[in-house]
């Protein structure tokens, strides 16, 4: 995982309270510092505030917070806390809101000691709070449950995970080497649209007019990094000089990345030939950049590259895929790509292997071959839809090993049976708009990835 998820935690109160009865000053405060360290607990940097009361102090806060660069804001009601009083400050930010709706006391029957009211009625300025933030336009997660006795603490450490990758979508910077592939319609939106709608930066390299982009790269740098190549990979037999060329063109690209401060990249492979500044088309470098955090996609589709970029931010075993194949016989649906998976998830050290390059007069790449791992996934595609919105379509998946014969060494490939049986599986993917390119996320991440759905704004389907 990358930087540490930082919260920033919201201490709602009423001025009225401090002015009545500040004895209670001690209990309420003590349990904002319980709140924190049990976030803290669960791997979470915490940035609190003093308890804000009235506006001036929700908006100092929600500065600190900006400042801070909270991936998320969490708020914490200690008792009733009048809405006008923050609505404004909520309203106004771009971090993402997570409700925490939580009391100190789990037990509130008859039995319960009057006095206890005080330090539990926060629910009903959750409703005010939540009444004014829908009125404002101001999009929220809401986690409700006791903070010892229920998994509400676990919930809303999802929501954190979710508005990192949000954070991370909204601000991706996509380098799109080529135009996007000639006739493949299903992940073309436009520069200025995904700008619009999400914030995706893309900027477009020419192969041909860019060429003083790419950073020369010495043979000594070539040198160091077959030297890696030897301890990371599995070896076939291929031409010395054609994997040479392909870690030159690694590096360089390598270099570009960096330069620019990229977040993802693809590439259309048509766009490399004999002429450009990459001479072959770098599927290593793409499998290299993805299990180092860089997303990445095919034939020149920036949002799902921009996605796959995201998603590693906080999961490293993410990468990109397209479903090929349906195995009716077995139930389940083979996976492959020309030459690029996050090496991370192979099932094995990937092998490297010289592949044909038919397509262009460009010279043959060498592919790091490998098998998707088996285990549990989430298969993850983001889809454009009319008027300028998107579907994102989750489903569980199970990622299958191989025993026995696997006559597809040669290749980029993985199998997966999906939550539901593959015809009913495929039709309903494709009713829901799903395109041809997709992610796989390793992990029991369902509920991370809905939330960042909602926190989003997209249409989320969970295929079950």
């Amino acid at each position: 995982m990358g930087n540490r998820l930082k919260m920033a935690l919201l201490p709602m109160y009423i001025q009225l309270y401090d002015d009545s009865w500040p004895e209670l000053r001690e209990r309420v405060d003590a349990f904002h510092r319980t709140i924190i360290g049990e976030f803290e607990k669960r791997g979470l940097d915490v940035v609190s505030s003093p308890v804000c009361r009235v506006q001036a102090e929700f908006e100092a806060a929600m500065e600190s917070f900006e400042r801070e660069g909270a991936d998320a804001v969490v708020t914490l009601h200690l008792a009733y806390s009048p809405s006008l009083e923050s609505a404004s400050a909520l309203a106004a930010t771009e971090l993402p809101l997570i409700v925490l709706n939580t009391t100190p006391t789990y037990d509130f029957s008859p039995a319960q000691h009057p006095d206890e009211i005080l330090y539990n009625h926060g629910i009903h300025g959750v409703q005010d709070m939540c009444n004014l933030l829908l009125r404002n336009g101001k999009r929220f997660l809401i986690e409700s449950g006791h903070w010892e006795k229920s998994d509400v603490l676990d919930r809303v450490t999802a929501c954190v995970r979710a508005a990192r990758i949000s954070k991370e979508m909204k601000r991706a910077k996509v380098g799109r080497i080529g135009e996007p592939f000639q006739g493949m319609g299903d992940f073309l939106v436009s520069e200025e649209v995904l700008g619009a709608t999400i914030g995706i930066e893309t900027i477009s390299f020419d192969l041909h007019n860019d060429a003083e982009l790419f950073e020369a790269v010495s043979d000594h740098q070539i040198d160091e990094e077959m030297e890696g190549d030897k301890r990371d990979y599995q070896w076939s037999s291929f031409d010395e000089e054609a994997y040479r060329r392909s870690i030159r063109d690694c590096l360089s690209l390598r270099h570009l990345i960096e330069a620019e401060g990229l977040t993802a990249l693809t590439v259309n492979f048509m766009a490399i030939t004999g002429r450009s500044a990459l001479f072959t088309m770098p599927f290593l470098e793409a499998s290299k950049a993805m299990s180092r955090g860089i997303g990445y996609a095919g034939e020149g589709d920036v949002l799902t590259a921009a996605l796959v970029g995201a998603l590693l931010s906080v999961y490293p075993d993410t990468s990109f895929t397209e479903m090929f194949c349906p195995d009716w016989d077995n139930d389940a649906i083979f996976l492959s790509h020309m030459g690029e998976m996050n090496v991370r998830v192979a099932a094995n050290k990937p092998v490297l292997r010289e592949k044909p390059f038919p397509f262009t007069d460009a010279g043959n790449p060498i592919v790091a071959c490998g098998r998707f791992r088996g285990g549990e996934a989430v298969y993850v595609c983001l889809a454009p839809g009319a008027d300028n919105a998107y579907t994102f379509i989750l489903s569980r998946i199970q990622m299958l090993d191989v025993e026995g014969m696997d006559r597809m060494e040669d290749s980029i490939r993985g199998w997966f049976r999906p939550s539901l049986p593959t015809a009913q599986f495929l039709s309903s993917f494709s009713k829901h708009g799903g395109i041809h390119h997709g992610v796989i996320v390793y992990g029991d991440v369902i509920e991370v990835l809905e939330r960042f759905g909602d926190i989003m704004g997209w249409h989320t389907v969970t295929i079950r």
